[in-house]
Formats: C-alpha cells, sequence, structure tokens
C-alpha cells in the first residue's frame, strides 16, 4: 500500500500565536502590519524570531538583530516571546491533528507528521481533508497552517514549504520534476548556505541539478553519508517512518541572544552556569548522561565559533557541566570580541542501562547529583525562579524558608 503523509505547519508561528491571543480579547491583528516578535525596542537589542508579511516586505528576516529590522521599518511593533502561549497553542492544534490519525510525529514545536495511510476509508479525498484539518485548526484556534500531502516525509515537508500563507499543497512523485526540480537547490530540506555555495561551484543551481548529477561526485564534495541524503532528497527518496512516539535525544543544547554585549568571563561565567542548569535538568529529567561538553558563542562581528571535550566518565550533574564549559570557553574566547550569543551542548548520550558505572564510586559526586535533584524536584513543584544560585545574583541563594530544609539536607556542606 503506497504512503499517504500530511505535513502541517504553523504560519509563523510565535506571530500567528501572539496575534490570534490579541485578536481574541479584541485587539488589532499584528498579522496585517509591520511587526515581528523578540528584542527590546529601547535597547535596540535581541534578535527577530517571527515576523508577519507586511514585516517580510519590508525587507526584514528571521534572524537579524532587532535594531537592523527597525532601520528598515521605524514603525515596527515588537512583541514579547511568551513560550508558555506558544506550548499551549503547539498541544492545542495538534490535538486536532490527533483526531484525524492517532499516528502523529511532532517534528518541531510548530509542525508535525502525520501518517494517513489506509485511512482512504474514512478520509476518502485527502486533499478534502488536508484542507479540513487546516479549516479547523483556524475556526477553532485562529490561527492559519499550511499543509503539504505526499507519499514520504520529505516530500510533504517540501509540499507544506510551498506558497504561503494558509494553503494546501501536493508534492507527489510524478509532480516532482516540475513542482520541486526548477527550485533552487538551497530550498531542499537540510541544504545550507555552505553546501549550496560547494554546489554553486560545480554548476549545481537547482535541485534538479543535484537529483541527475553523479553521486560519487556529490559524495566528494560534500562527504559520503551527506551527500547520499541529500541527492535521494533531490530525487524525491525518503523511507523514514512517521514515528508517533519520538526516538531518544541524541543530543541537548541550550543557547541564547544577550540582551546587551558581554566583553568579561565573570559575566559570561554567570550565563554559562544559568544555561548549564538548564541543560543539565533536562538530561536527568530524561535519565541520560552525556560523554561530550560542547560550548558556542558568538561575537558583535556575528560569527559562531565553538569548541567540546570528550569526557572520560559521562555525567548529568550540573557542576561539572558548568566547569567544563567555562574551561572551554577560556580556550575559545578571548574577552576581546564582545559575545552576542553564548551556548551549551550535551552530547554522546546514553540512557539507563547504557550508562557506564565507576568501579570506584565518587561520594563528592553523588552529593552534588542529589542536590541537583533536591533542587529539579523543588523546581518542579513551585516554579523555575523559586532557587536561584548565589554565584548568579552574587549573593547567596535566594529560596524561601518553607524549601530551606530540603537544600539543607542535600546540600552536606557541598560547594555551589
Amino acid at each position: 500500500m503506497e504512503r499517504l503523509i500530511f505535513h502541517i505547519d504553523v504560519n509563523s508561528a510565535y506571530l500567528s500565536w501572539e496575534a490570534a491571543k490579541r485578536v481574541s480579547k479584541g485587539e488589532e491583528d499584528i498579522r496585517l502590519i509591520p511587526a515581528i516578535i523578540g528584542g527590546d525596542r529601547d535597547k535596540r537589542t535581541g534578535v527577530v524570531l517571527a515576523k508577519s508579511i507586511p514585516a517580510k516586505q519590508c525587507g526584514i528576516k528571521t534572524g537579524e538583530p532587532v535594531g537592523m529590522a527597525l532601520q528598515k521599518c521605524p514603525d515596527l511593533f515588537l512583541a514579547k516571546p511568551d513560550f508558555g502561549l506558544y506550548e499551549k497553542s503547539s498541544k492545542a492544534f495538534m490535538n486536532i491533528c490527533r483526531q484525524y490519525t492517532p499516528i502523529l510525529e511532532k517534528f518541531s514545536i510548530d509542525e508535525c507528521f502525520l501518517d494517513m495511510t489506509g485511512s482512504c476509508n474514512i478520509y476518502p479525498d485527502p486533499i478534502n481533508t488536508a484542507y479540513e484539518i487546516k479549516d479547523t485548526i483556524y475556526s477553532k484556534l485562529g490561527f492559519t497552517v499550511n499543509v503539504g500531502i505526499s507519499t514520504n516525509k520529505l516530500l510533504a515537508k517540501m509540499a507544506s514549504d510551498f506558497e504561503k500563507p494558509n494553503k494546501v499543497h501536493t508534492l507527489f512523485p510524478e509532480e516532482i520534476k516540475h513542482k520541486m526540480w526548477p527550485l533552487p537547490v538551497g530550498e531542499l530540506f537540510s541544504v545550507g548556505y555552505h553546501s549550496v555555495e560547494k554546489l554553486n561551484r560545480i554548476g549545481i543551481h537547482t535541485i534538479g541539478d543535484l537529483a541527475i548529477s553523479n553521486i560519487t561526485h556529490i559524495q566528494l564534495i560534500l562527504g559520503t553519508k551527506f551527500g547520499q541524503q541529500i541527492w535521494n532528497y533531490a530525487n524525491g527518496i525518503d523511507p523514514s517512518p512517521v514515528l508517533s512516539e519520538p526516538e531518544k535525544a541524541k543530543g541537548y543544547s541550550v543557547s541564547t541572544t544577550l540582551e546587551k554585549d558581554i566583553s568579561s568571563f565573570s559575566e559570561a561565567n554567570k550565563v554559562l552556569l544559568s544555561l548549564s542548569e538548564s541543560v543539565a535538568a533536562r538530561i536527568r529529567a530524561d535519565q541520560a548522561r552525556s560523554s561530550c561538553i560542547g560550548v558556542t558563542i558568538r561575537g558583535n562581528d556575528f560569527k559562531n565559533h565553538s569548541h567540546q571535550k570528550k569526557l572520560l566518565e559521562s555525567t548529568d550533574i550540573t557542576k561539572e557541566v558548568y566547569e567544563v564549559s567555562k574551561q572551554l570557553l577560556s580556550e575559545l574566547w578571548n574577552s576581546r570580541l564582545p559575545l552576542r550569543l553564548i551556548g551549551i551542548s550535551l552530547t554522546d548520550i546514553s540512557y539507563g542501562d547504557e550508562v557506564q558505572l565507576t568501579l570506584f564510586p565518587n561520594r563528592k559526586k553523588d552529593k552534588f547529583r542529589k542536590l541537583d535533584q533536591t533542587l529539579d524536584h523543588i523546581r518542579k513543584q513551585y516554579g523555575n525562579k523559586i532557587v536561584i544560585r548565589g554565584s548568579i545574583l552574587n549573593e547567596s541563594i535566594q529560596v524561601g524558608k518553607k524549601y530551606q530544609a530540603q537544600l539543607d539536607e542535600a546540600n552536606e556542606k557541598t560547594d555551589i
């Protein structure tokens, strides 16, 4: 039986969700004016996370600095990010999608795949069904989506990226040559800027050029594995299944674009500690550990630099993540170039029984792990801001008296 896959993508998700909330309160629809999500107008800091169509028409691009966006459009409307709203909106639209099939894969906060294979008796017309899903989401939740339809995930995703917003598109195998092959090669999923440069240098400018190229030549230029993958994609080949249960994470990362540029290690280390707590808590929640820690920075020249370190023993301890991250930052950055972004990544992940245990347990590590688990428990019950490390605030740990006993018991004179 031939597969039938839908890809559903919220149009300019963060801005759409903010707009829908405002419209429900009788306020102006910011989708109809030059508007963005992100940044601070007065400080002219931050980056554009999402933009309206009128903002796009002003030349504003996702990811560019807010100051640059304001130069292009001085009357630009700015809304601050609201991640609680985004999670709620994401869950709501995916719940509607689940009414049509139990096999749903969440691809990101604003997009998902539906495996509609075998649903022809219930939904005999796939295109009508796609319109029904799209219109139901709009009528119930107030924001628009694009729906792509095909026989695999790659083609369905490519289809949903065609003309926006609020559209349904197909990209079946027989449509590849006239719908996908004429597109610039950079439009192909997973082909980034540097790959485009390399492909352009050897005369490959469109997806069609890539599809009919010699695969061995592509692999020599881009590497064996990636070259094979994008050649397959250019030819519409993608056997990957729609996974209703997420695969185990292959890595964890967190980064932040700073409100103001940082020029000292003391300031940067506070950010690293906050990021370490965030990413280490996530890996502990999944009962996993990491054997490789990486740090990424971006200066005010907008160039990224990264450095990583392999560990002799895998970890999920905040203090260890923080100490290694500080070491990596000191090796990576000379403090002369102000920092605009800092990030931490944890890779080489092991889970449960896969975690290699040492023959000689480290009592100090056990204390740190117990402390982290206690902090995780308190924050889960009472919110992330209930406990803040003193080294972030330049003062002692700020914590309500009713939670201090739990911390004292866990701390056991451990230096945090």
